[in-house]
């Protein structure tokens, strides 16, 4: 579903991220892990088009999107869902607003298909009947709950996340994590999760990539993973020893 080949990106005279090479299965979940300034947040952006690799190829699907417009991205990521780090819903608007925001700018369905796909997608999150709130009425696992049917209203075949637990307290960070791994289960989606919860990131994936210092240093198993004989993949795992 997503191959990156030898892709590098510099900012100025900063390298961000050197020689990266990965595939992610369709259907698998992937967490992408590292510290601050890691480049994973990089890696991320990258692979959704909001910016553009110095070197290398960046395939999404069928498409090879580095050297795209504007115009040809955005019609890719309709096949992408995106949960952002602070849920990123638009304040002023109702929570039902929020979900339909994609189908009302890139579909022709009337608002009767809209208001149905609406209320399905949150029922979906365990969110019926919320159609009415502002997001200042949501606690923030609601909010996320929100951007992830927002995120899955169009269908997607690839869901993003980044730092989904981010802020959040223990027991709702394990409430998200079942429902990520519910939504892959269920709509048999490609997921990558960018995360510094390795507990987290060892409940929901099927395979762990680490970037560090801009290289991707291993990608494996999560039971592979915690048996690398690497100090800073160690350093990571001690969490979860």
């Amino acid at each position: 579903m997503i191959k990156i080949k030898n892709v590098s990106k510099s900012f100025g005279t900063k390298l961000a991220l050197k020689n990266i090479n990965l595939e992610i299965a369709d259907g698998e979940t992937l967490a992408i892990i590292g510290g601050s300034g890691s480049g994973k947040s990089t890696l991320l952006r990258l692979m959704i088009g909001l910016i553009k690799p110095s070197e290398g190829e960046i395939w999404i699907d069928n498409d090879e999107i580095s050297q795209m417009d504007e115009e040809e991205i955005t019609q890719v990521r309709l096949k992408m869902g995106m949960v952002f780090q602070y849920s990123a819903l638009f304040d002023s608007m109702t929570v039902g607003d929020n979900v339909a925001f994609g189908l009302v700018e890139h579909t022709n369905l009337n608002k009767d298909e809209i208001s149905k796909i609406v209320r399905d997608k949150l029922k979906q999150v365990g969110l019926e009947g919320v159609e009415n709130l502002m997001p200042s009425e949501l606690s923030g696992g609601m909010k996320k709950r929100v951007s992830l049917a927002r995120a899955i209203a169009f269908g997607p075949k690839i869901i993003f996340y980044d730092e989904p637990s981010s802020g959040l307290d223990p027991v709702t960070t394990n409430k998200i994590d079942d429902l990520i791994i519910s939504t892959q289960r269920a709509l048999k989606v490609t997921s990558v999760v960018v995360t510094h919860d390795m507990v987290s990131a060892c409940r929901i994936a099927d395979r762990i990539a680490m970037v560090y210092n801009g290289e991707l240093i291993a990608v494996d198993t999560v039971d592979n993973f915690k048996n690398i004989n690497d100090t800073r993949v160690r350093e990571f795992f001690r969490v979860v020893d």
